[in-house]
């Protein structure tokens, strides 16, 4: 069993009590978690549109029958919606139309049963997707057949569809992220899941996308607040780890 939030928080008082916590702040630690990423340019020009595409995370409970674009409703209360609103408020001049279509629970190849109506209808100028966490955890908790070769298959074909569609579709590809010993995250989770990570990697370059590497700044967040902070239960954000991902996936956008 995964140890509890109570323990976690413990181990976490006693490591900073004997002098373990990092004196980084969390725009040190984004900065810290990025130093390593070649980032291909994503710029926003006036009237760009930006489509935010995945699962549970990037859902975050959006109203799936809200259209409008901008709206609290579609955008859901994540780090997308956290994302959208900084830009929003930036750059008021650039007039930005931004959506979010993800859906919780949904795999890569469920996603792309929707693909058509859900993003080439939208013709994104940006579009970021992150998906990968259900293609591994499905296989433990609700039987799913997929494997590794099917997740790396699945979202190559998804990416070479778009890319067909919208040749001058700029890409922002989110790492799959877990942050062990939290409720749904045990031992069980690795190495495997560490494997999916990495293809979502390759794929990123392959594709000449930004990469976000959520996984590195979940690690190196919990040198500031102990991983019950930023999730509550080793996948979904909490409120402050929502931010933490909004903040990431913005050093992936020059406007």
């Amino acid at each position: 069993m995964a140890p509890s939030s109570d323990s976690s928080r413990r181990r976490f008082l006693k490591h900073t009590a004997l002098g373990g916590m990092a004196s980084l702040s969390i725009p040190g630690i984004i900065t810290e978690a990025l130093a390593g990423e070649k980032q291909a340019p994503v710029t926003l020009k006036k009237d760009s549109v930006l489509l935010f595409q995945g699962d549970s995370i990037t859902d975050a409970g959006r109203n799936r029958e809200a259209q409008e674009v901008n709206s609290s409703r579609n955008l859901g209360g994540g780090y997308a919606m956290l994302a959208a609103a900084e830009l929003l408020h930036a750059h008021p001049q650039k007039n930005l139309k931004i959506y979010n279509k993800g859906i919780s629970g949904f795999k890569v190849y469920q996603v792309a049963e929707r693909w058509e109506t859900d993003t080439l209808a939208l013709k994104p100028d940006v579009l970021s997707i992150l998906i990968g966490v259900n293609d591994f955890w499905h296989t433990l908790s609700s039987g799913y057949k997929g494997t590794l070769q099917t997740y790396q298959q699945d979202f190559k074909a998804l990416l070479d569809r778009t890319k067909q569609r919208l040749p001058d579709v700029q890409l922002i590809v989110g790492e799959p992220f877990a942050v062990k010993d939290i409720k749904a995250v045990d031992e069980k989770w690795f190495p495997a899941f560490d494997a999916y990570r990495h293809a979502a990697r390759d794929l990123a370059r392959q594709f000449n996308a930004a990469f976000v590497p959520y996984q590195s700044v979940y690690e190196k967040a919990q040198k500031q607040a102990p991983g019950v902070y930023w999730t509550y239960d080793g996948v979904h954000p909490t409120l402050a780890g929502a931010q933490l991902m909004a903040q990431a996936w913005l050093k992936a956008v020059k406007p």
